[in-house]
């Protein structure tokens, strides 16, 4: 009886996003915000700070793929060229339009640090896109995903658990972290895929009936994260395996997953 009171106290646990607000802690670090025209010229500070090489100057440039959204180039950077904002939406489709340069970033690019409006994207980020609608048809208002963790250290595979307690509720959406291969629709592979894990992982992949998807998640499975040049990694996934979304981060948060998935099902 005291579980129940608990519960009817509580009321709905659910977060509103996207239909509401999504509910950020104030330290939440997310899109980082470049703005060239403050950055000194000759000056690499940010560069050297960056522990993956993730940001790299004349001109300022910035790779989500790599990027561990620590704060040390924004710390570095003496003008404030460089800062992170509160925007969580960060999933894209290709591995390109993880690169970015911060032209194009619109009002946002004005915006005192720490206060970056959730609705206020660059322009020139390209969020994640929406299958083919003959795709969208088939999965239908159902995804089964199968989760590989190719050597991560398991913050991002603890964040991909978050997404199916009752804040976030992922099973809402109709998506849901299956046992088998055979039942999927596709993977969520995290980690850098390490030498004794890449074979375990192409065979999952082919374990799957077509067709089927990819999903890449954090930075180890981009690009290696800080396993970068590891003789023991693959740097992220191996080119066999044709990645349908890219989710940046380390790990990303959970509103950055769903935010992905809704865009890549076209229900955002």
């Amino acid at each position: 009886m005291n579980v129940i009171r608990a519960r009817l106290r509580q009321g709905n646990r659910t977060m509103a996003w996207p239909d509401g607000p999504a509910r950020l802690p104030p330290r939440f670090r997310g899109r980082p915000i470049l703005q060239p025209s403050l950055c000194p010229q000759g000056c690499r500070l940010c560069a050297d700070a960056c522990p993956t090489a993730a940001i790299s100057v004349a001109p300022l440039r910035l790779d989500l793929g790599r990027c561990l959204f620590c704060p040390s180039c924004a710390a570095a950077c003496p003008t404030g060229a460089v800062r992170l904002s509160n925007d969580f939406r960060l999933a894209v489709s290709t591995r390109d339009d993880l690169v970015y340069d911060g032209e194009g970033q619109g009002s946002a690019a004005g915006d005192t640090p720490a206060t970056f409006p959730v609705g206020a994207l660059p322009d020139e980020a390209h969020l994640a896109r929406a299958l083919p609608a003959a795709t969208r048809r088939l999965f239908g208002r159902s995804l089964k995903l199968r989760q590989v963790s190719a050597g991560g250290c398991n913050g991002c595979e603890a964040d991909l658990n978050v997404t199916g307690i009752v804040v976030f509720d992922l099973s809402r959406f109709g998506v849901q972290f299956v046992a088998s291969p055979r039942h999927a629709d596709g993977i969520v592979v995290t980690g850098p895929v390490t030498a004794n894990m890449r074979q375990a992982l192409l065979d999952t992949w082919e374990a799957i009936p077509s067709p089927r998807l990819v999903i890449a998640v954090g930075a180890c499975a981009l690009s290696g994260g800080p396993f970068m040049g590891s003789p023991v990694c693959n740097d992220g996934l191996p080119p066999e395996l044709p990645v349908d979304l890219f989710v940046p981060g380390c790990p990303p948060h959970p509103l950055t997953f769903l935010d992905g998935i809704l865009r890549m099902l076209g229900r955002l």
